[in-house]
């Protein structure tokens, strides 16, 4: 007997109102998310302006580089820390991360100076890594088999969308309220508390998973009791199945997957958060969009999402390999359309062109790279904190990256057109390198999908 067949009640089990709940638990950490890290992208001019800086200066520049980033300079480090500490338990730490999230978008409200924003969004930075790290392995490791690509790219990969679109819609709410506009930037930020906050006590609540239980912990006990309320079904175990392997056992033989997952989600940060970061202000002037809120809620809504549903549709049919190439390619063709064709067709066009590339990008590797995917799908239990950190800390050194680079060397060199060329040719080489180095994890339990199969030294009786 495998060691998968032990977990097979929870991987046959149907989708079921357990699922539901967990995906609200956890999606409402990645909604907050997707709020966060959006929404400063929607004010960061009106923020500035507020605090005495004008735009096209070097200290406009300057600051917009590092408050947009601040939030993934600490969500890097966020996710080094909690991926450690998820070895002690995946629920452990499960509601730290909300509780980072939600003050540290208060104190937002409440900032005197861009370094004061800086350093409170760093503090914000910490729940986010810590989120990134922890729900998707926990998504996972209860989910079953057949949909759980569907519940991780809906609980975060779709939800981030809503998080989004939402804190667009609020800022268009706002500036036709009247409200004047120092007070608007405060309250989109610090509203994001309101999300983050309604699920501290659920997920302090939510069952340790049972793979955690008896690969790292190794109590048998605990585990048949949680398989006995998530999947409905008496299991006994026997055998001693606490995984004694080295760290370096796994990453002497799967490096070079571990590696590649880094690689993906970094270079689809380093495109998908210039967009968020600037598309509001930059992309958005270059189509003719003067208002941030308005840019925002048309890209969310009409593109984001649409290929948020379609990945629902497929990423379990048709698989996540073929999904994320497909999604690369079109991010690809979209920004190097648009990178052509900006300046010589009508604006709406143009539009249009930008928004299949945030299509494709959710429909892919959006919901599957960025969503934390392949980090828990693709390396054993003992490991899987240690590599979904590594792969969470990789995008938001890309997008980081992002944040300080584009607004005061890229853009000021080579424009828009040169910026949307040179991201097209970096999310070619995502396409690439998913083909040659990334398996189908579909319909797999995840100690195959991982092959943790593989170094179980014994047969499970």
């Amino acid at each position: 007997m495998k060691l998968s067949d032990v977990f097979k009640p929870l991987d046959d089990k149907k989708f079921s109102m357990f699922h539901i709940k967990s995906l609200i638990t956890t999606g409402m950490g990645v909604f907050t998310d997707g709020y966060d890290l959006s929404s400063i992208g929607i004010v960061i001019a009106t923020v500035l302006t507020s605090f005495g800086l004008h735009p096209h200066t070097s200290a406009y520049n300057f600051w917009e580089g590092w408050v947009s980033s601040s939030a993934l300079i600490g969500a890097a480090i966020g996710a080094l820390i909690f991926g450690a500490l998820s070895n002690r338990g995946r629920k452990t730490f499960y509601g730290i991360d909300v509780a980072l999230l939600s003050v540290g978008a208060i104190l937002q409200a409440f900032v005197t100076s861009p370094l004061e924003l800086v350093l409170v969004r760093g503090l914000l930075g910490l729940g986010v890594g810590a989120d990134y790290t922890l729900s998707p392995m926990i998504m996972a490791e209860h989910a079953n088999a057949k949909d759980r690509g569907k519940i991780i790219a809906l609980g975060f990969g779709l939800m981030w969308g809503f998080g989004a679109t939402v804190a667009a819609g609020l800022y268009l709410a706002l500036m036709a309220a009247g409200l004047p506009s120092s007070e608007i930037w405060r309250i989109v930020l610090a509203a994001g508390a309101i999300p983050s906050a309604s699920v501290i006590y659920l997920r302090r609540k939510i069952p340790e998973t049972p793979r955690y239980l008896l690969r790292i912990k190794g109590d048998a006990q605990k585990f048949e009791t949680v398989v006995k309320e998530v999947a409905g079904k008496a299991v006994n175990i026997t055998a001693n199945l606490k995984d004694t392997n080295s760290f370096a056992t796994y990453f002497k033989k799967q490096w070079r997957i571990f590696l590649a997952a880094c690689s993906l989600w970094f270079l689809f940060d380093l495109s998908a958060y210039t967009g968020i970061l600037f598309g509001p202000t930059t992309i958005a002037s270059s189509v003719g969009i003067h208002n941030s809120g308005i840019f925002q809620f048309i890209i969310e809504f009409a593109f984001t999402v649409p290929g948020g549903l379609l990945a629902l549709a497929t990423i379990d049919r048709i698989g996540r390999k073929p999904m994320q190439i497909l999604g690369f390619i079109g991010m690809a063709a979209a920004l190097m359309a648009f990178s052509f064709l900006v300046s010589i067709v009508p604006a709406i066009l143009a539009l249009f062109i930008y928004g299949m590339y945030n299509f494709f990008e959710q429909a892919g590797p959006g919901s599957i790279s960025a969503s934390g995917m392949l980090g828990v799908e693709l390396a054993p239990t003992k490991v899987r904190g240690t590599v979904q950190s590594l792969t969470v800390a990789s995008g938001r050194t890309g997008a980081t990256i992002a944040g300080l680079i584009v607004p005061t060397i890229i853009l000021p060199s080579v424009g828009v057109v040169g910026l949307t060329f040179i991201l097209s040719i970096l999310t070619f080489i995502a396409a690439a390198i998913t083909f040659f180095f990334i398996p189908e994890t579909k319909d797999k339990p995840l100690e195959e999908s991982s092959m943790e199969n593989q170094y179980v030294k014994a047969e499970v009786s």
